[in-house]
C-alpha cells in the first residue's frame, strides 16, 4: 500500500447471536487483524457472559480491543467510544495490522463513519439528580417535563425510553440548550484517510431466534446467574444494568420469580432486540457484503476473498 492510498477500515456488524464476533476472528486471523470492539454492553467488565464477550481462549488468537474497559457504574457515551475507537484504528494501521469493527450497536457504527455532533461533559451532581428526580416521579412524568421544556427534543424521543429521555434533561439542566440543537451542530467527520468496507450478517428469524435461546442458555452454564449475583447493591437504573438479561435474573435473584421463567423472559426480550437490530441495519447500513444466514466455518471463502480483492487493494 502506498502511503498515499486510504487505509482500510473493516466493519462487521449484525444482529446479537448472529455469528460476528466468530467471523471477525477468523478475519483477524487470517489477515493479521486487530478486532475493535462496536458494542455498546461489551464494554463492561462486570459483564462477560451476559454481553457474550470473547473468551480468554478467542483473546489469545488475535489482538481484541475496547472489550470489558469500564464498570458497570460507569455511565458510557458513543462520543467516548468513537475517541477510543478512532485511536485504536490509529493504532492498528500504525501497527501494519487490519482494524476489524465488531459490534452491533449501529449508533456507534454510524458515529464512526458518519461523524457525531460534540456533545456537553455532564457534571456528576447533575447527572445523579435527574436520575433521582425520574425515579422519584416516575418516566411518563419525566418526559411531560422535557415536553414542556424542550419540545424539539422531546418530538424526537420515544416516551418509553428512560435512558434517553434522562439525557435530554441533563443536557438541559447543565447546558441551558435543547439535546436536539446540540446535535444538529456540526459534526466531528471520519478520516480522510480511510475507507470503510462493511460486512453485515442478517441471518433468518427463525435460525436467529434458535441461536438466541440456545445460547441463553449455555450462558446460564457458564455462570451468568454468578455474574449477576455480583452486581448486587448496584443501582438498577445504570445503562450496564438493562443489559438483556440482566433485570430478569436480578428479579429470580431476588426470589420474584423462577429461574425458568427468568431465562424465557430474558430469551423473549433477546429476539425482540435482535429484531430491532436487524431491522436498523436493514434501513442504515449499506453493506459491501450481505451473509442471509448464521456465520459457520463454510462461508469463509468468499469473505476471504471479498477482503483479498477489496478491502486491502488500495484505491486509487
Amino acid at each position: 500500500m502506498s502511503d498515499n492510498a486510504q487505509k482500510p477500515v473493516l466493519i462487521v456488524c449484525g444482529p446479537t447471536a448472529s455469528g460476528k464476533s466468530a467471523l471477525a476472528l477468523d478475519i483477524a486471523r487470517t489477515f493479521d487483524g486487530v478486532v475493535i470492539n462496536a458494542d455498546s454492553m461489551q464494554v463492561y467488565r462486570e459483564l462477560r457472559i451476559l454481553t457474550a464477550r470473547p473468551d480468554d481462549a478467542e483473546l489469545t488468537q488475535a489482538p481484541h480491543r475496547l472489550y470489558g474497559i469500564v464498570s458497570v457504574t460507569d455511565v458510557f457515551s458513543a462520543g467516548r467510544w468513537r475517541k477510543l475507537a478512532v485511536a485504536e484504528i490509529r493504532a492498528a494501521h500504525g501497527a501494519g495490522k487490519l482494524p476489524i469493527i465488531c459490534g452491533g450497536t449501529g449508533f456507534y457504527i454510524r458515529a464512526l463513519t458518519e461523524g457525531l455532533s460534540e456533545m456537553p461533559a455532564i457534571p456528576a451532581n447533575i447527572r445523579s439528580a435527574t436520575r433521582q428526580y425520574i425515579k422519584n416521579i416516575g418516566n411518563d412524568a419525566g418526559y411531560r417535563n422535557l415536553a414542556e421544556r424542550d419540545p424539539k427534543s422531546a418530538a424526537q424521543l420515544n416516551p418509553g425510553d428512560t435512558q434517553r429521555v434522562m439525557r435530554a434533561l441533563e443536557v438541559l439542566e447543565a447546558t441551558g440548550r435543547s439535546l436536539a440543537d446540540w446535535q444538529a451542530d456540526a459534526k466531528t467527520t471520519p478520516d480522510t484517510d480511510w475507507r470503510f468496507h462493511t460486512i453485515l450478517i442478517e441471518p433468518d428469524r427463525s435460525e436467529l431466534n434458535h441461536a438466541i435461546e440456545k445460547r441463553f442458555q449455555q450462558m446460564i452454564g457458564q455462570g451468568a446467574l454468578d455474574e449477576v449475583a455480583s452486581l448486587d447493591g448496584i443501582d438498577g437504573d445504570l445503562p450496564a444494568l438493562k443489559a438483556v438479561g440482566v433485570p430478569d435474573l436480578r428479579l429470580h435473584l431476588a426470589d420474584q420469580m423462577s429461574l425458568d421463567e427468568a431465562v424465557a423472559r430474558a430469551q423473549t426480550a433477546t429476539r425482540r432486540f435482535a429484531k430491532r437490530q436487524t431491522t436498523w441495519f436493514r434501513n442504515q447500513i449499506i453493506a459491501d457484503i450481505s451473509i442471509k444466514t448464521q456465520y459457520s466455518e463454510s462461508l469463509p471463502d468468499g469473505i476471504f476473498s471479498f477482503i483479498r480483492n477489496f478491502v486491502l487493494t488500495p484505491s486509487d
